[in-house]
């Protein structure tokens, strides 16, 4: 399998795709150069979020040699779901969800409501939007409840 538990040595490669993949689709509607490129370092969010066990007890990767994308849960809730931006649209994302649906048991998330790759995504996918929103963390865009 492809899909396995992150270890210690998995974290940097886990920050580097979360940090280019929050650049490219979360800097266009936020517009913040300070948090996209000063606070958002690989780095940091290793020291100060990946290492923390409660965390990086969530996390799974997938590795077929090279880490290409990886997955964050909370109980059922699906937190992060990311790949490489260099290895999209080869079925890593699908193989990412199927895996949190059959093992983990998934059953929502949260997807910002202006990301609408990503909740087309989670919809080929069984997830549905439930109606239900709220305010993203010290923002004024909406984050969108979906659910299977």
């Amino acid at each position: 399998m492809k899909i396995r538990k992150a270890i210690i040595n998995d974290l940097s490669r886990v920050a580097e795709i979360y940090v280019f993949n929050n650049r490219i689709n979360y800097f266009p509607i936020f517009k913040d150069e300070e948090f996209s490129f000063g606070e958002l370092q690989v780095v940091s969010l290793v020291d100060n979020y990946l290492k923390r066990d409660e965390i990086r007890r969530n996390i799974y990767v997938f590795d077929d040699g090279l880490i290409k994308g990886f997955l964050q849960m909370n109980e059922t809730e699906i937190c992060k779901l990311y790949v490489d931006a260099c290895f999209q649209s080869k079925g890593i994302g699908n193989e990412l969800i199927e895996y949190a649906v059959k093992e983990l048991h998934a059953k929502h998330l949260w997807a910002l409501e202006k990301n609408i790759r990503a909740i087309s995504f989670y919809q080929r996918h069984g997830f549905h939007l439930t109606g239900e929103k709220k305010f993203e963390e010290d923002t004024t865009e909406y984050l969108v409840k979906l659910e299977r």
